[in-house]
């Protein structure tokens, strides 16, 4: 009970055995007295290519030393220097569809102690060594702004590498590099679009200490094979028959393959992708298959997914094969995709939208799964050109998306709420790419605002951090000079219209704060600072009475419009706020004064013109308009109840229905959970008739979807995460589980469960920078049984119902708190 830590002391260096002992050539930081747990490094100046090691030391509160942490280590990559390998592609043109081949030979000629290889690539990239593919991930490297930031790849290849004569092999994939598919975002069109290339250093470090690196160069030979054509909106098009067997093989004959061509490298800034990689992370076997005829077939995975199908199958050289994915059926039965093909342009049929065509080469059993494409489905119908015999176990769905470890998890007595949690993160998992998405079928964009209304679902759910920072490297690298964001990012230049408002690109401020919130790091706020700030500087030039219509509103409304100029300038004043305090946060006492005052200046403009003083209503009073206002702290103090008790007013008129768009969703059961009105907050959340979550649930979705209306006719994908924010309410309104902004990182935990009407147990568990945060409460007769579980190193102040605080260190406690009648 109440283990904490009051000194630590770090020791870095090059020699495990030496750090384990104590002993660090590179950093010692001698014994600091202090109980934080995240510290820069302070030593020597790191050097590219080197592995460090480290370990901690640290005393309690009553000065007894903890055993030595185990000994981990840090590895470097290229850190600047200069690659030693040059660009090269194949020398065909942007419409050229086969992907290009690419091979060597080598010679290691001495015991290898460790061997790296370091591969940038404009596109994306498969890599071998021997015959074999180099790791795991899928679709590397991540999408970023091209001709802006180029992301390279690390892989440790010391197994894969023998002594004696090796063979290197890369395939390249178009991604989002060279869109040859038509789209209404004109990615086609990107300035940066061109032949798929890549730069590689194969860093061998042999046994007696020298290197070598094998590179890309003239050397090497290039060819195509079985991808006859790939497209990451699309599909991939595969013809078994151009296989070119063991094409990454040392004794494979290359003597038909052509001689390269050198590129200029895509962008000035190549670093090193420093994210969660994408990768198939969960195996899905179908539920069920239909047989039409013999040709015909449809599996059906049992729930929705981001990723891609693996087929096994037997037939005929030259059978071909479609496999069109999709989320729903038609009235036949078969794959319907008009809810996701709206925004595709082809300019003939030969790419179909997300359909893999496959030719078999009619050797045996053959095995497809595409390698440069994912796609958004549930359901997969596979039509013959020549009968075949298909069943389940012919077929498999993979899960794909960006390998974020989880965090969070509820539970409860109600199952549709455990139900609406699993959907929300399956719906946020499949839009996780190494940046959000809206959806991974019709866009695969990463929308802004579907990605700041769902960022605290994130973060209570799964370990992120690393895929923001990628993402806000996006937005510094799209933002104009004076500040304007698209609404999309990365974009081919799409996005910079009159819409992208401070209702969506808030992003570039609302994301850095919450990652200092929930991390306790204040370099998301550092690194943004600037963008931040450009960003506000024009707003307030656009906007000097304090008000902008600048913004989409509150998107897809059950019914109910608001006011784009209230909802637009609320952002803009959440905005200035975070500026304010970023700011003070990172000692710049004039802006943070300053922004304080526009911040000031913002709040009483909304006010003065929205807010009736003696009703407590903002503008028209729809749910939208009384729930922002009190989510975001716009509310004068003395009308919080007031105004309160309206948004309740307005729910109860409503049927106890949301009747909210995007932003209204973000906001209304946070603000009337936060306000008095958990148990009608708890009614919305689990509702299971239209319009709410419950009704998706009950449909039978397995994720989020676009539209409240099961039946609506345009904004209808089936895995959206835009309406997402009820999977972080959970943790806040029931479990009661808050950051502290004083103490962040959750050094300091603000828990104020609430024990509504309806739910007999609740059970919210968060694995924080300090370790797991349990919130768990019980009904029992008249009274509640509340557990808390702190780690060590961090306290937190209880709230219960009743307004009684109590101040809790780190341990497990027990309360049995009566209900009072």
């Amino acid at each position: 009970m109440g283990a904490r830590q009051t000194t630590y002391r770090i020791v870095v260096g090059l020699d495990s055995v030496a750090v384990a002992d104590g002993k660090g050539d590179q950093w010692d930081s001698g014994e600091r007295t202090s109980d934080v747990n995240l510290v820069s490094y302070d030593g020597k100046a790191l050097k590219p290519f080197t592995r460090y090691y480290w370990t901690i030391q640290g005393k309690d509160a009553a000065g007894r030393l903890y055993p030595n942490a185990p000994v981990a280590s840090f590895e470097t990559g290229l850190m600047g220097s200069k690659w030693k390998g040059a660009w090269i592609s194949d020398g065909h043109g942007i419409d050229h569809r086969p992907a290009p081949y690419f091979r060597k030979t080598f010679q290691a000629g001495k015991p290898i102690k460790q061997a790296r290889a370091y591969i940038a690539v404009a596109g994306l990239y498969e890599l071998f060594l021997n015959g074999e593919r180099v790791g795991n991930h899928r679709l590397d490297p991540m999408y970023t702004r091209f001709d802006r930031r180029t992301l390279y790849v690390t892989h440790d290849v010391t197994a894969l590498i023998k002594q004696g004569v090796n063979a290197v092999g890369v395939v390249l994939g178009n991604g989002w590099y060279n869109h040859q598919a038509m789209a209404v975002w004109n990615f086609d069109r990107a300035p940066w679009r061109n032949r798929p290339a890549f730069c590689l250093d194969l860093r061998i470090t042999y046994e007696d200490g020298t290197t070598e690196t094998i590179v890309s160069e003239r050397d090497w030979k290039t060819s195509s094979g079985a991808i006859v054509s790939n497209n990451i909106y699309t599909a991939e098009h595969y013809d078994g028959r151009l296989e070119q067997a063991g094409w990454n093989m040392v004794d494979f004959d290359d003597s038909k393959w052509q001689g390269v061509s050198y590129r200029s490298a895509p962008s000035r800034q190549v670093v090193a992708q420093t994210l969660h990689p994408i990768r198939n992370v969960e195996k899905i076997r179908p539920k069920a298959v239909t047989r039409f005829d013999d040709t015909t077939y449809l599996f059906d995975l049992g729930r929705n997914i981001a990723g891609v199908s693996r087929l096994t199958v037997s037939g005929t050289a030259g059978t071909v094969l479609r496999l069109k994915h999709g989320e729903r059926l038609s009235k036949d039965g078969r794959v319907d995709l008009s809810n996701i093909d709206v925004y595709y342009r082809p300019v003939d049929n030969t790419d179909p939208f997300q359909t893999d065509i496959v030719t078999l080469k009619g050797e045996g059993p053959e095995t497809f799964m595409p390698s440069f494409n994912y796609k958004g489905f549930r359901y997969v119908e596979v039509t013959s050109s020549q009968p075949i015999q298909l069943d389940t176990t012919n077929l498999v769905g993979y899960f794909m998306h960006s390998d974020v470890p989880a965090v969070g998890q509820i539970r409860s007595s109600n199952p549709l709420i455990d139900r609406i949690a699993w959907a929300t993160n399956n719906a946020y998992l499949s839009n996780l790419f190494g940046y959000p998405t809206d959806c991974p079928q019709r866009e695969k964009n990463g929308w802004t605002g579907d990605g700041h209304f769902a960022i605290e679902t994130a973060l209570y759910n799964f370990d992120g951090i690393t895929v923001y920072e990628k993402w806000m490297a996006d937005h510094r690298d799209e933002q104009q000079p004076n500040g304007v964001l698209p609404d999309i990012i990365p974009t081919g230049g799409w996005g910079y219209g009159t819409a992208n408002g401070t209702d969506w690109t808030s992003t570039i401020a609302i994301i850095p704060w919450n990652l200092y919130l929930f991390y306790g790091d204040t370099k998301p706020l550092s690194e943004n600072y600037e963008a931040i700030k450009r960003y506000v500087d024009y707003v307030t030039q656009i906007s000097p009475n304090g008000l902008t219509t600048w913004g989409r509103g509150d998107w897809v409304p059950v019914k109910s419009q608001s006011s784009l100029e209230l909802t637009s300038s609320i952002y803009y004043y959440v905005d200035a706020v975070i500026l304010s305090k970023a700011a003070g946060l990172l000692g710049k006492k004039d802006d943070h004064e300053q922004y304080k005052r526009l911040a000031d200046f913002i709040k009483q403009a909304i006010n003065d013109k929205y807010l009736n003083q003696e009703t407590g209503i903002y503008a028209s009073g729809t749910q939208t308009e009384l729930s922002m206002p009190l989510m975001w702290h716009v509310v004068p103090e003395a009308l919080v109840a007031q105004v309160a008790q309206r948004l309740a007013e307005r729910v109860e008129a409503d049927g106890n229905h949301i009747d909210v768009g995007v932003l209204g969703a973000k906001a209304v059961l946070n603000a009337l959970s936060e306000n008095g009105y958990a148990d009608l907050a708890y009614t919305l959340a689990s509702r299971d008739t239209y319009p709410s979550w419950g009704a998706w649930v009950a449909a039978g979705a397995t994720t989020l979807l676009e539209n409240w209306d099961l039946n609506a006719t345009r904004d209808i994908s089936d895995n959206h995460m835009m309406f997402g924010e009820i999977g972080a309410w959970f943790f806040k309104g029931l479990g009661g589980i808050k950051p502290d902004e004083n103490q962040p990182g959750f050094k300091h935990v603000c828990i104020e469960p609430h024990f509504v009407k309806g739910l007999d147990h609740f059970e919210a568990t968060f694995e924080g920078p300090y370790g797991a945060i349990t919130s768990r409460w019980k009904k029992k007769g008249k009274g509640v049984d509340v557990e808390i579980i702190l780690p060590a190193n961090s306290t937190a102040t209880l709230v219960l119902p009743d307004g009684e605080q109590r101040v809790l260190p780190a341990g497990s406690h027990r309360i049995a708190w009566r209900i009072k009648s």
